[in-house]
C-alpha cells in the first residue's frame, strides 16, 4: 500500500502573498517519486482504495482531511472576508495536516505576515493560535506561538488584542520555565517599551499576570513593575487608563507572590504602588482613569485583609516580630489609601461618583475588618445617598443592604468620638451602633427623594434591612418607611415593596405585618391602572407563602376569586392561572374547601365572561390536583356547564374536558367525557364543534397510547 502525505503546502505558504488565490494548488503528491496517473485525483484515491480493501475507510477519512485543509488555506489566501474568517477558525485542522515541523517552519511565519488582514480574520487567528500547542510539538515548542501573537498584541483593534492576550496567557501557561522567562517575559519587556501606543496597552494586561513567575528574581520583578510605573505615567491617556484598570491586580499580585515584606518601607508595595494609586486618583487624570479608582482600593483592601488573616493566624514567636510590622505597615498604607476612597464621593465627575456609589458595598466589606475605616466610609457612603445626580442616588441605594450587613460598629451621625463632647469621655467606644441602625435614618429622607428611580431601589432592598435591625428596630424605624412607600405615587414602588415582605415576615410576624401593610396591597388590588392589577396578580402565590394558609384564604382569597370578573380580558385571564398556581402551592384540599365554592358562584353569574373564566380556571385548577379530587370535584361542574346557552362558555368546557382527561382513568373517560364530547360534536356552533373535536382527538390519542404502553 502506498503511503500518502499532504501536498507540499509549504511551497504554497512560502510563495502565495495574503490574500492572492491559490491557482491550482499540487494536490496529494505522493512520496518516493510515485506519479498520480493524468494528475486525476479520484482516480488516485480509487487506486489507493484497491491497494487495501481492508484499509478504504482510513484512506478516505485522510484523504478528505488533507483536502480540507488544502481547501481552508485557499480560503484563507483568498479575496473574500468570510471565507478567510471561516479558515481562521480552522487552524488547528490545517496545523494537523501540515504536521508540527511545517507549522513551525510554514504556518506561523505565514500568519505573521498576515497581521494586516480585516480585523475579523485577526480576531479568529487571535482565538485559533492559543489552540495550537498540539500541533506545533507540544509544550516544549510552545513559544514559537508567542511570534505572531507579539504582532497581534500591537494591532488597533481592541478585541484582536483581547484575544490575543487571553491565547498568549493561556499559551505562556503550558510553557517550561527556562522558556517562560525567556520568551513570553521577555515579550512583555518589548511590549511595554514599544513606540506603538497599542502594544503598551497590551502590556498592562501581561504584566500582572507574569509577575507570579517572577520568584526568586528580585531584579525582574523590580524591572517589570518599573514598566508598569512607566506606563501608568504614558504620555496616551488610553495607555494609563488601561493600567489603572489592572493596578489593583498587580498590587494583588505582588503581595500574594513576594508575601508581607512588600510592604515594608523599600518594598515595591511602600515605594512604587502606592504612588501609582495617588497618581491615578489625582484630578489631573482624566474621568477614564480615575473610574478605577474605587475598584483599585477594594482589591487593596481584600489584600490587606488576607495579610492580615495570615499574620493573625500565625501563633510562631519567631514571627510574632514580624507579624506586628506587619500589621503596622498594614495600618499605614490603609491610613494612604482612605483619603483616595473619600475623595472619590466628591469627584467633579458623576460617572466617577456613579463608579463609587455602585461598587460602595465591596469597599464596606473589604476594608470593615481594618482598622480606622469605617466611621469615615460610612459618612462618605451617607454623602452619595445625597448626591445630586439622582443616578448616583439610585446606584448608591441599591448598595444600602449590603453596606448595613456589615459587622463593624460606628458612630452615631455627627459624633466623631473626638472633639467637643467626646473629650475626656473615655467611654466614647460605648457610643457606637451597629452600621444599619446608622443606615436605616436615611430610609425615611430616601422614601421622600424626587427621583422614583431613588425609591424604586430603595423599594427593592429596604426589607433586607429587617433581619439586620432586629424586630423592635424594624418596627420602630423601618416599618413607618415601608408604609410611606406603599402610599407611594409610582406603582413599581409599592410592588416592589410587596414583592419582598418575606424579610419582614419572618421578623416582625405576619398578623402585624398584615395589619399594617394590607391595606395598601388593597388599594394596589383595585388600582385604575390593569397592568398594576395583573403585577399584584402575579405576586399572589408568593403572598399565600409569605402570610400562611390561614392570613390569606381570610384576608386575600376574596380578592383573587373576584378578578374573575374584571373588565380586563387579560386581569381574567391571569386571575385564572393564579388560581391553579394557589392550588399548586396551597394543596387540593385547601382548593376543595376555599376555591371551589367561590368560584361555582361565579359560574352562576349572568355575565357570560366572568363563567367563562370561571370555567378556564377550574380546567386549570384540576390539571394541578390529584386524580380523586379531579374527578369527584371538578370534572361534575364542567360536565354541567355543557349546557350553557352562550357558545363562548361550551367551546370553553370542550377544551377544559380536555385538559381534565388525561387525569382520569380510561373508563371514567369512556362513561363521563366521551358523551359529552360527542354531543358538543353535534353543536350548531362551529367553534364548539371544533374545539370538542379537538379535545376529543387529543383524548384518543392519549389513551390508546396509554394502553400501549
Amino acid at each position: 500500500m502506498i503511503d500518502v502525505d499532504v501536498t507540499d503546502t509549504g511551497t504554497i505558504i512560502g510563495n502565495i502573498k495574503p490574500h492572492q488565490f491559490l491557482e491550482p494548488p499540487p494536490i496529494l503528491v505522493p512520496p518516493e517519486g510515485g506519479k498520480i496517473a493524468n494528475g486525476d485525483d479520484d482516480n488516485y484515491y480509487g487506486m489507493a482504495m484497491a491497494v487495501d480493501n481492508d484499509n478504504n475507510d482510513n484512506i478516505i477519512d485522510e484523504a478528505i482531511d488533507e483536502e480540507d485543509a488544502l481547501r481552508t488555506i485557499e480560503k484563507l489566501l483568498g479575496d473574500d472576508l468570510p471565507s478567510r474568517i471561516e479558515a481562521a477558525t480552522k487552524l488547528p485542522m490545517i496545523a494537523k495536516a501540515l504536521g508540527p515541523q511545517r507549522t513551525r517552519e510554514e504556518l506561523l511565519p505565514f500568519l505573521s505576515d498576515s497581521v494586516d488582514d480585516e480585523d475579523e480574520v485577526l480576531e479568529e487567528i487571535a482565538s485559533s493560535l492559543g489552540k495550537l500547542i498540539p500541533f506545533v510539538g507540544g509544550k516544549g515548542h510552545a513559544s514559537v506561538l508567542l511570534q505572531p501573537l507579539e504582532l497581534l498584541l500591537a494591532v488597533e483593534e481592541n478585541v484582536v488584542r483581547e484575544k490575543a492576550s487571553t491565547s498568549a496567557i493561556a499559551i505562556s501557561q503550558q510553557m517550561n520555565d527556562d522558556d517562560y522567562q525567556t520568551k513570553f517575559i521577555a515579550m512583555i519587556s518589548r511590549l511595554a517599551t514599544k513606540e506603538w501606543s497599542t502594544a503598551r496597552i497590551s502590556a498592562c494586561g501581561l504584566i500582572p499576570v507574569a509577575f507570579s513567575k517572577m520568584t526568586n528574581n528580585p531584579h525582574m520583578q523590580l524591572e517589570h513593575v518599573t514598566y508598569f510605573a512607566n506606563l501608568c505615567r504614558d504620555d496616551a491617556p488610553m495607555v494609563r487608563r488601561i493600567a489603572s484598570r489592572n493596578l489593583g491586580s498587580l498590587l494583588n499580585t505582588v503581595v500574594v507572590t513576594i508575601g508581607p515584606s512588600s510592604l515594608s518601607e523599600g518594598g515595591l508595595v511602600w515605594d512604587i504602588l502606592l504612588n501609582l494609586y495617588e497618581s491615578l486618583a489625582g484630578g489631573d487624570q482624566p474621568d477614564s482613569v480615575r473610574l478605577h479608582t474605587t475598584q483599585n482600593c477594594v482589591v487593596l483592601g481584600q489584600t490587606m485583609t488576607l495579610i492580615k488573616e495570615q499574620v493573625l493566624s500565625s501563633s510562631s514567636s519567631n514571627t510574632s516580630h514580624e507579624g506586628g510590622e506587619a500589621l503596622l505597615r498594614i495600618n499605614m498604607i490603609v491610613k494612604r489609601i482612605l483619603p483616595l476612597i473619600v475623595a472619590t464621593i466628591d469627584d467633579r465627575s458623576w460617572r466617577v461618583r456613579w463608579t463609587a456609589a455602585s461598587k460602595f458595598a465591596s469597599v464596606v466589606h473589604a476594608f470593615s475588618s481594618l482598622d480606622g475605616t469605617m466611621d469615615a466610609l460610612v459618612s462618605a457612603y451617607e454623602k452619595l445617598l445625597q448626591d445630586p445626580e439622582a443616578e448616583v442616588r439610585t446606584a448608591a441605594t441599591f448598595n444600602l443592604s449590603e453596606v448595613a450587613k456589615t459587622e463593624a460598629v460606628v458612630y452615631p451621625a455627627g459624633w466623631t468620638g473626638v472633639g467637643g463632647e467626646g473629650v475626656g469621655d473615655v467611654d466614647s467606644d460605648s457610643r457606637r451602633i451597629p452600621v444599619a441602625l446608622r443606615l436605616v435614618k436615611r430610609v425615611i429622607q430616601l422614601t421622600e427623594d424626587d427621583s422614583e428611580n431613588v425609591r424604586v431601589a430603595l423599594a427593592v432592598v429596604a426589607t433586607n434591612l429587617a433581619p439586620v435591625l432586629g424586630k423592635d428596630a424594624t418596627i420602630k424605624t423601618l416599618l413607618p418607611a415601608m408604609l410611606l412607600l406603599l402610599r407611594d405615587s409610582t406603582s413599581e414602588v409599592r410592588l416592589n415593596i410587596i414583592s419582598s415582605l418575606s424579610m419582614l415576615n419572618e421578623v416582625i410576624g405576619a398578623e402585624l405585618l398584615i395589619e399594617s401593610l394590607l391595606p395598601a396591597i388593597l388599594d394596589l388590588a383595585e388600582d385604575s391602572k390593569w397592568r398594576v392589577r395583573l403585577a399584584v396578580i402575579d405576586r399572589m402565590p408568593l403572598l399565600a407563602k409569605q402570610l400562611g394558609t390561614v392570613i390569606f384564604s381570610d384576608r386575600l382569597l376574596s380578592l383573587c376569586v373576584g378578578w374573575l370578573g374584571d373588565d380586563i380580558s387579560s386581569i381574567r385571564e391571569a386571575a385564572a392561572k393564579n388560581l391553579k398556581e394557589l392550588t399548586a402551592l396551597l394543596g387540593s384540599e385547601w382548593a376543595v374547601q376555599n376555591l371551589l365554592p367561590r368560584v361555582q358562584e361565579v359560574m352562576e353569574n349572568q355575565s357570560y365572561l366572568r363563567r367563562m373564566n370561571a370555567v378556564q380556571a377550574m380546567s386549570l385548577m384540576a390539571t394541578v390536583m390529584d386524580e380523586s379530587t379531579a374527578q369527584w370535584e371538578i370534572l361534575p361542574v364542567l360536565l354541567e356547564m355543557h349546557c350553557d346557552p352562550v357558545p363562548n362558555v361550551r367551546f370553553n368546557v370542550a377544551k377544559g374536558l380536555g385538559l381534565v382527561g388525561p387525569l382520569l382513568n380510561s373508563s371514567m373517560y369512556e362513561c363521563q367525557i366521551v358523551p359529552i364530547l360527542t354531543l358538543l360534536i353535534e353543536d350548531a356552533d362551529p367553534d364548539v364543534r371544533y374545539f370538542a373535536k379537538q379535545s376529543i382527538d387529543l383524548l384518543t390519542a392519549f389513551f390508546e397510547s396509554s394502553n400501549l404502553d
